[in-house]
């Protein structure tokens, strides 16, 4: 077999060789594996969505508390100013009924002098402008709802009596007011002043 080389097979020859150094090399495929690995195990940044609904949510909690706060001291409020109101309001009558209870002498003085007025002075006409006081002093106590107490005949009881005496009766119980002496008075559940009574033996 000869060694000469012939044109056309030289030229087939350069051709192989220019083919293969053109051909890319496979290394830099496992080098592109690498770089994907390492992209995966990057920290990634949540979406920017993701921040906008935390960020909605967590106002939304915020804007609650604050509403069940401001609720809470609207109710407060409101429970401090009827109790500032009630107090008031019973303050307001414990002084009255304490002026009024000053005044018991008074209406008790009036009650005795017309008991006792002569009967040549029954129509006179000053007469009628003392009665006419007594009137407003009794319209006073009727305004803030206060009775007298006179409980002659009725079992005498001590939470509305105060007995100075006893005495033998044949027209009254043993244990009830004999006489009534004094006559008390009363708010509601208030005792102004205890009547003062005898009771029957």
């Amino acid at each position: 077999m000869s060694d000469f080389e012939s044109p056309a097979d030289a030229l087939e020859r350069e051709e192989e060789t220019s083919a293969g150094a053109d051909k890319p090399i496979d290394e830099g495929a496992p080098k592109q594996d690498e770089d994907a690995v390492s992209e995966m195990d990057a920290p990634q940044d949540p979406p920017e969505g993701a921040n906008l609904l935390q960020m909605l949510i967590e106002a939304q909690k915020e804007a609650q508390a604050n509403e069940d706060g401001w609720q809470r001291a609207r109710a407060e409020f409101a429970n401090y100013k009827k109790r500032i109101e009630r107090e008031r309001a019973e303050l307001f009558q414990r002084a009255a009924l304490d002026t009024l209870k000053a005044l018991l002498p008074i209406i008790d003085d009036f009650d005795r002098a017309f008991e006792s007025v002569p009967e040549a002075l029954q129509d006179d006409a000053w007469i009628d402008g003392v009665a006419m006081i007594q009137r407003k002093f009794a319209s006073l106590l009727e305004q803030y709802e206060v009775e007298a107490i006179d409980p002659t005949g009725e079992p005498f009881d001590p939470t509305l009596h105060q007995a100075i005496g006893a005495e033998a009766s044949d027209e009254v119980e043993s244990g009830h007011v004999s006489a009534t002496l004094q006559k008390g008075y009363r708010a509601g559940d208030t005792v102004l002043r205890l009547a003062l009574v005898k009771v029957a033996s």
